[in-house]
């Protein structure tokens, strides 16, 4: 329906819960698995919002205060923006920048009924749910699974990896697709590997998926 298959892992960006006195704070130093979210902190279902594009980070803050101050928190529960990291190579310098997956597009816990649809549709910067005509459809299950693990917001089950250390590989998809390097760590329980790979004259170590990476 509306889940894309992505290949880059997402960024660990805030769900904002909107209940008194909780929130749930991306902690420094730590990887995302580590924080796993508290789903129990959102009793609703999962409904994507249309927004004008380059607003969501607004438009969550000034939702959740309007949920605050219509006293709709027992009925709209989250909000968030889903983002992803994009590795890039300058001058032989690696960076890291977050980038919106959805452009245009936030997603809101709720149970949806007439006053909580109000809320929502009428906050600035909203045009509308996605759904089929003039009816709000929630996400399924297994796109909501998909969209937090790949944030890092879920656990995801450990993965089979198999290829051993010091082999070589070739990297198939991604910022270094083509590139060939060797194999230093395997972290199966996120479904990753370590590589070095020669950029530029120097050895620059990578973290990449299992579905990334071939034998040679």
């Amino acid at each position: 329906m509306f889940c894309k298959n992505f290949s880059r892992p997402w960024h660990n960006e805030e769900v904002l819960p909107i209940t008194a006195g909780k929130e749930l704070e991306p902690k420094k130093n730590k990887h995302p698995k580590d924080e796993p979210i508290d789903l129990s902190a959102f009793k609703g279902e999962w409904y994507v919002v249309h927004t004008y594009s380059g607003y969501e980070n607004k438009i969550k803050i000034d939702l959740t205060k309007r949920v605050e101050t219509m006293h709709m928190q027992d009925k709209i529960f989250g909000v968030l923006v889903p983002e992803e990291q994009e590795v890039e190579f300058k001058g032989g310098k690696r960076k890291v920048t977050n980038k919106r997956v959805f452009p245009g597009y936030v997603l809101v816990n709720m149970i949806m009924d007439e006053d909580s649809w109000y809320v929502v549709r009428h906050t600035p910067g909203v045009t509308g749910f996605v759904g089929s005509g003039n009816k709000p459809v929630p996400l399924q299950p297994e796109e909501v699974d998909k969209i937090l693990r790949q944030m890092g917001l879920m656990e995801t089950k450990a993965k089979i990896i198999d290829v051993n250390v010091g082999e070589n590989i070739k990297v198939k998809s991604g910022p270094f697709a083509n590139f060939e390097g060797i194999v230093t760590e395997l972290l199966p329980d996120r479904g990753k590997v370590k590589v070095t790979i020669s950029m530029f004259g120097r050895e620059t170590p990578v973290e990449l998926d299992y579905e990334q990476i071939e034998r040679v």
